[in-house]
């Protein structure tokens, strides 16, 4: 399987502070499974899509309905620079440049419309 091309939409966020009822409402409708990803206690799932060899997206599970959440991300090859370049033209930074303890580097951000998406680079293999 190829890697995502940079620049493209390559993850998907969903935040609910009903994690099972959103896992059932998209299981039934498009035939996606949820396995718990270890790196986040119990507090992340990731989403396969049926027939799917790896996951595409996750669901965060949130304390309050406010803070629930449908966001899409962005692989890019420079986290760092992309967000200083979205500064640049308008964008407000949600959540800094974070480095997982597996290597993921990620940051959140809201667009000049307010629109909160994700821009990422995938730990290294």
């Amino acid at each position: 399987m190829t890697a995502p091309a940079h620049n493209t939409v390559a993850w998907f966020q969903i935040g609910s502070d009903e994690p099972q009822q959103v896992q059932r409402f998209y299981g039934d409708l498009f035939g996606w499974t949820f396995t718990s990803d270890p790196q986040f206690g119990g507090n992340y799932d990731l989403v396969t899509y049926s027939g799917g060899d790896r996951p595409q997206g996750g669901v965060a599970r949130t304390t309050d309905p406010s803070a629930n959440h449908a966001i899409f991300s962005v692989i890019v090859a420079d986290v760092a620079a992309t967000v200083a370049a979205a500064e640049r033209l308008g964008a407000k930074v949600q959540v800094p440049v974070t480095t997982t303890p597996a290597g993921l580097i990620f940051a959140e951000l809201l667009d000049t419309s307010g629109n909160h998406f994700g821009v990422f680079t995938p730990a290294p293999v």
